[in-house]
């Protein structure tokens, strides 16, 4: 379902920018010049150090997205406020940008529900996105870089946490001490989901294609790693019966394999299917299994700022690879080969 166009202040990206103008994959994001405002009242403008990229921006370029070109790509950004329109922000202060679209008048988004906003949205896909020099955006997507990061390290976490975070507390309701199986742990929000489950005092279980990527999983913090491949018999057997939570994002591929990993009473919870839209379920494992099969999208403002609280007290993302915003179509290419782990981040400034 596509959101309802965007209410409130213009999202607006200027100056250089990473910008989707043909669906031809990589080659279809070039690099053009915008033009260049002052912030309207209400609204920040950020200059951006870095941003990164995500699945999204890739299936965008593909033309798997419902967007019309042109469009700036890119969820995660940070950088330094340049100007601004609400006083709440001064020119110099180090911020992050919270990547979801919202109306925030709505009673959803009073509620404390932004993603149940009739108006809810992705930055970089319903509206220009964080990949070039000047970002102006609400002052209330924007919060305070935390400190412990790098430019890099901050631009590399929002979406990516945001999202696996709410997967793991808020959807599946994580609980210290539980097993957790998250498939597919090389991409952004698989590599936060492993962090944050074993910040919360869960034991990691990861499957990947790649043996690299598995020994890499498991020397940050993976109990065990598996083969993609038919991985479930694997998962019982390390796990002694099964994990409580599996995180899933491929979809058609693995939801079998994942569902017969789960323990009596699991939780299977979702944020995406990049292996197809559509996945056939064997009914009788989700019933006689008392399974709970939970899909779940980006977070709450409230569940960033949890985010940001973690990231104070030591939780890190992972960066895969840095590359100047003028090499937009290498970063996308890396990201087309599932070569990364980790996220791959644009420095902009």
């Amino acid at each position: 379902m596509t959101p309802a166009p965007v209410k409130g202040i213009a999202i607006l990206s200027q100056g250089l920018a990473a910008v989707y103008e043909e669906p031809l994959g990589p080659a279809g994001i070039r690099v053009r010049e915008r033009p260049r405002t002052e912030p309207v009242p209400g609204a920040v403008s950020i200059a951006i150090r870095a941003a990164s990229i995500n699945h999204l921006d890739l299936f965008m370029a593909q033309g798997l997205q419902r967007v019309t070109p042109p469009r700036v790509i890119a969820a995660d950004g940070a950088g330094v406020v340049a100007a601004s329109g609400d006083p709440a922000w001064r020119p110099g202060d180090e911020v992050v940008i919270y990547p979801v679209l919202c109306d925030w008048v709505c009673e959803w988004c009073r509620s404390g529900q932004n993603v149940m906003c009739p108006h809810f949205g992705v930055v970089g896909e319903h509206s220009d996105g964080t990949a070039c020099e000047i970002f102006h955006v609400d002052a209330r997507n924007v919060y305070r870089k935390p400190r412990g990061l790098s430019w890099e390290e901050a631009a590399a976490f929002p979406l990516t946490f945001l999202t696996a975070w709410r997967m793991l507390t808020t959807r599946a309701r994580l609980r210290p001490g539980e097993k957790v199986l998250v498939v597919g742990a090389s991409g952004g929000v698989a590599v936060a989901a492993a962090a944050i489950a074993r910040h919360l005092g869960a034991r990691v279980f990861v499957t990947s294609r790649s043996e690299a990527k598995r020994k890499r999983a498991l020397e940050l913090g993976a109990e065990a790693a598996f083969d993609s491949t038919d991985f479930s018999k694997a998962v019982r057997d390390a796990t002694d019966g099964g994990v409580d939570v599996v995180v899933e994002h491929v979809g058609p591929a693995t939801l079998a394999e994942s569902m017969r990993s789960a323990t009596m009473g699991g939780r299977i919870v979702t944020c995406g299917s990049t292996s197809g839209v559509k996945a056939e379920i064997t009914m009788p494992r989700l019933f006689w299994g008392q399974l709970d099969l939970l899909g779940s999208t980006m977070g709450n403002a409230s569940e960033f700022e949890s985010v940001l609280k973690a990231i104070d007290e030591g939780l890190r993302p992972v960066v895969d690879r840095v590359y100047p915003l003028a090499d937009v179509e290498a970063a996308l290419t890396r990201l087309d080969a599932a070569e990364q782990f980790g996220k791959v981040v644009l420095s902009v400034s």
